[in-house]
């Protein structure tokens, strides 16, 4: 179906036909155009595809049928005007920022980020001469008070990665503007489903699509969503020239997940609550953070903001890290991992693993302790993964 044709239907109806387009075969599934290049019935025609005159494919590298479908899907689920696919979340998040600015340009970002996320405001940028001062994001007056007059763009995530410390995108949205600059959110641990911050005043949003959307552990893939006018003139030819591309094996593969990604994250999300409620006061447990809960210190804002909680839970084990390995080791059916948003169960330990280069000054200030367990629910019967939780902590 077109997107036109798909506009006046459900969600759920969307994320499984938005984008179609069937080949004279007539498949069912969405058609899988595994080639690198396209050909030209004539010269002409492939001179006016390389200078945007023509509608058209020219190379996989710039577009794909594929790709393109899973575009669409992801617009529409996002409630954007474009979407870019890239290789993986991280080439989203750099193809994002590094399209934005250039020398001499100055970010302001939360100091609560993905470690590779970190790394590119902290790290990359500045080797390019591109400014970066990180501030407390939920502080809106440091925020206000680290904009420059040449102050281009500002990045957060929210929730955060690991500590589900939240943001006030509206708020943040509103200074940004003001300065002349955009916002870019990183929106992997809220979903598409639960929080929407192109409709709360963000420019632009990123997601690993490795996680939820996938969803199911088997492949790699990120997307860029924004304006027409914010794909085409600050993201497209950075994408086209650099080459960070998604595969179409991959946009085939995501776009599978698309289908059954409210039905998986809404099932997480309960999951997630339940085992909430029920471990949030657990002797062994110094602190269990959630968005879903009425005790979560930005709850007020949460409501505000999102649709639903999170698949995600913070848990704090008494005993820092020793006491935090031991209680993952004793896990029988949730795995150790460090990939999250999958159907199955994973615990990962944010210090020694997606946050180890940091200090420990560093990791205190983004809320990460030693003994911090970063868990993603899966699908698994809740009442099993409680059994497992609880048993596991009998060793610590």
């Amino acid at each position: 179906m077109t997107n036109s044709s798909c506009a006046a239907y459900h969600l759920e109806t969307r994320l499984v036909h938005e984008g179609h387009e069937r080949t004279p075969f007539g498949e069912t599934s969405e058609a899988l155009f595994l080639t690198q290049g396209f050909i030209y019935e004539r010269a002409e025609v492939a001179e006016k595809r390389f200078l945007n005159e023509e509608a058209g494919y020219s190379y996989t590298r710039y577009a794909n049928p594929t790709i393109t479908n899973f575009e669409q899907r992801m617009a529409s689920l996002e409630g954007a005007e474009a979407a870019a696919a890239t290789a993986t979340g991280m080439a989203a998040v750099t193809a994002a920022m590094m399209g934005q600015v250039q020398a001499g340009d100055h970010v302001v970002a939360a100091r609560a980020l993905f470690g590779s996320c970190r790394w590119i405001v902290e790290d990359l940028l500045p080797r390019f001469g591109v400014g970066c001062t990180l501030v407390d994001g939920p502080n809106l007056d440091e925020w206000r008070q680290a904009v420059r007059p040449e102050t281009k763009a500002f990045l957060l995530e929210t929730p955060s990665n690991p500590s589900l410390e939240i943001i006030d995108i509206a708020g943040v949205a509103e200074i940004a503007h003001a300065a002349g600059a955009t916002l870019t959110v990183d929106n992997v641990f809220a979903t598409p489903l639960w929080q929407k911050p192109l409709e709360l005043g963000a420019d632009c949003v990123v997601y690993s699509a490795t996680k939820h959307i996938d969803g199911q552990g088997r492949c790699l893939g990120g997307v860029i969503l924004a304006s027409a006018e914010f794909i085409e003139t600050k993201v497209q030819q950075f994408l086209r020239m650099v080459g960070p591309s998604m595969s179409p094996f991959n946009a085939w593969v995501l776009l599978k997940g698309l289908e059954t990604l409210p039905l998986r994250v809404e099932r997480q999300t309960q999951t997630a609550g339940f085992l909430a409620d029920r471990l949030h006061n657990h002797p062994k447990l110094e602190r269990l953070t959630y968005p879903g809960r009425p005790d979560h210190p930005q709850a007020d804002l949460i409501k505000r903001q999102m649709s639903g909680g999170s698949t995600m839970i913070a848990l704090v084990v008494q005993g820092g890290r020793e006491e935090a390995f031991r209680f993952m080791n004793a896990l029988k059916l949730i795995r150790i991992s460090n990939n999250l948003g999958d159907a199955k169960s994973l615990v990962t330990h944010p210090t020694t693993t997606t946050h180890q280069r940091f200090s420990p000054e560093v990791r205190a200030e983004m809320g990460i302790s030693d003994g911090l367990v970063r868990f993603s629910v899966g699908l698994e019967h809740r009442d099993d993964l409680l059994a497992d939780l609880e048993q596991a902590l009998t060793h610590v």
